[in-house]
C-alpha cells in the first residue's frame, strides 16, 4: 500500500463528500464529528463508516510544546475506564511501563468520536508514546499522529502503524464451533459498532465459519458494547427465535442474559447465551457466563513494549495476534429442540 498517496487523497476529501456518502446533511455529518452526543447513535456510525471508505481526514490542531513532553511518561487512551476489559488493560501497562522506568497517564474517551480526538491531539503532544484504543479516528489521521510521536494501537489494525490485537479469528471460530457441538444451527449476533475494528474481525470470522458448519447466523445491531444496551439487544435478537446469542463483548453479553431472565426466558434451557473478553465479573452472572477468553493484560504489556522499542528507534511495523482461549460457563447448553413459551420480550426493563 502507498501510505503517502493514500493520505494524499484523503486530504483532498471534504466533509460534504462524508456527508454525501451518508446521505445526511453537512451539519449532521459535522456534529457525527464535534457533538456525537447530539446525534443519533446509528447516524454517527453511519457517518464514521463513510468517512473509513472515502479515508477523510480531519487535520489537528498541533499541539503546543509542554514540559510534560520531556517526562519518562506514556500515555494509554481507553474507550471506557468504567469497562473492566479496559482496566485489564491498564494493569498490564502500568506494569510493563513501571519496570521500564516510566509512568502511565489515562484517557477515557467515554465512547466518544469528539473525546478520542480531543485526547489524541493532547497525547499525542504531551508524551514520549501513546497507547491507544481507538475506534473513531481515521486510519490517516492516526498515520499523521503517529509521524509526530510514537504510537502503537491496542484491537485495531493500521498500515503503518504498530498494534496489538487481543484475540484471532480462531477465537471465533472456538466459541461457534463449541455451540455447533451443543446442536445449535440458529445463532444471532448481536454486534458491536461498525467502526470498531475488532467487530469486523468476529463478525468476518464467525460468518466463515457458520457457512462451513451449516449454521444460520444472523447479526443485529450495531450496539453500544455496555450492560444497559443489553435489553434493546436481547429483544431484537429473541424475535429472530435462536437458540443461541452471542454478544459483541460481556457487557452486552451479561446485559442480553439479566434482560431474558428478568422475562422468564430460561438460559440456557430457552436459549444459549455466549460472549467475548472474559472480564471480571462474567463468573458471577446467573451461571457463570461462556466467553472468549481474551489475552488483555497481556495484550497491554506487549503493546507497552512495542512502545518502548519504538520511543528508542526501532522503525519495523508489527502487528500481534495474540491467541485466545474459550471459558465454557453455564450460560451455554444444549439448543433447545421445542418452543418456548416466554413471552415475547420489549426492550424496556421490566
Amino acid at each position: 500500500m502507498d501510505v503517502e498517496r493514500d493520505d494524499a487523497a484523503a486530504a483532498r476529501i471534504r466533509l460534504e463528500d462524508v456527508a454525501r456518502e451518508a446521505g445526511v446533511a453537512p451539519s449532521t455529518a459535522s456534529r457525527a464529528f464535534t457533538r456525537p452526543d447530539r446525534v443519533n447513535f446509528q447516524t454517527v456510525e453511519r457517518v464514521m463508516d463513510a468517512a473509513a471508505r472515502l479515508g477523510y481526514r480531519r487535520e489537528p490542531p498541533r499541539a503546543a510544546a509542554s514540559p510534560a513532553a520531556s517526562s519518562r511518561a506514556v500515555n494509554l487512551l481507553v474507550q471506557d475506564l468504567a469497562n473492566p476489559f479496559f482496566a485489564d488493560l491498564l494493569k498490564g501497562a502500568v506494569s510493563q511501563a513501571r519496570s521500564a522506568g516510566y509512568l502511565v497517564t489515562l484517557g477515557d474517551a467515554e465512547e466518544s468520536a469528539t473525546m478520542e480526538r480531543t485526547h489524541l491531539e493532547r497525547l499525542t503532544g504531551d508524551a514520549n508514546g501513546v497507547v491507544a484504543a481507538a475506534r473513531w479516528t481515521s486510519d490517516a489521521e492516526l498515520r499523521e499522529m503517529a509521524r509526530r510521536r510514537p504510537l502503537v494501537l491496542f484491537n485495531r489494525e493500521v498500515a503503518g502503524i504498530s498494534s496489538v490485537v487481543a484475540g484471532d479469528a480462531d477465537s471465533s471460530r472456538h466459541l461457534i464451533e463449541h455451540l455447533h457441538a451443543l446442536g445449535h444451527r440458529k445463532i444471532v449476533y448481536c454486534a458491536g459498532p461498525h467502526n470498531a475494528w475488532s467487530n469486523v474481525l468476529r463478525q468476518k470470522a464467525q460468518d466463515e465459519v457458520a457457512q462451513a458448519l451449516g449454521i444460520e447466523l444472523i447479526t443485529t445491531g450495531p450496539f453500544k458494547p455496555l450492560i444497559g444496551q443489553g435489553a434493546a439487544a436481547a429483544a431484537l435478537a429473541w424475535a429472530r427465535k435462536p437458540t443461541a446469542i452471542i454478544g459483541y463483548n460481556d457487557q452486552l453479553a451479561v446485559g442480553i442474559l439479566r434482560h431474558l431472565i428478568s422475562n422468564g426466558v430460561d438460559v440456557p434451557r430457552d436459549v444459549s447465551v455466549a460472549g467475548y473478553d472474559n472480564t471480571y465479573g462474567s463468573d458471577f452472572v446467573h451461571s457463570g457466563l461462556t466467553c472468549v477468553d481474551a489475552p488483555v493484560e497481556q495484550a497491554g504489556r506487549a503493546a507497552v513494549d512495542l512502545l518502548l522499542a519504538r520511543m528508542a528507534g526501532e522503525r519495523t511495523v508489527h502487528q500481534l495476534r495474540l491467541a485466545s482461549g474459550l471459558q465454557v460457563r453455564g450460560s451455554t447448553g444444549p439448543a433447545s429442540t421445542s418452543p418456548s413459551s416466554a413471552p415475547i420480550l420489549s426492550a424496556v426493563r421490566r
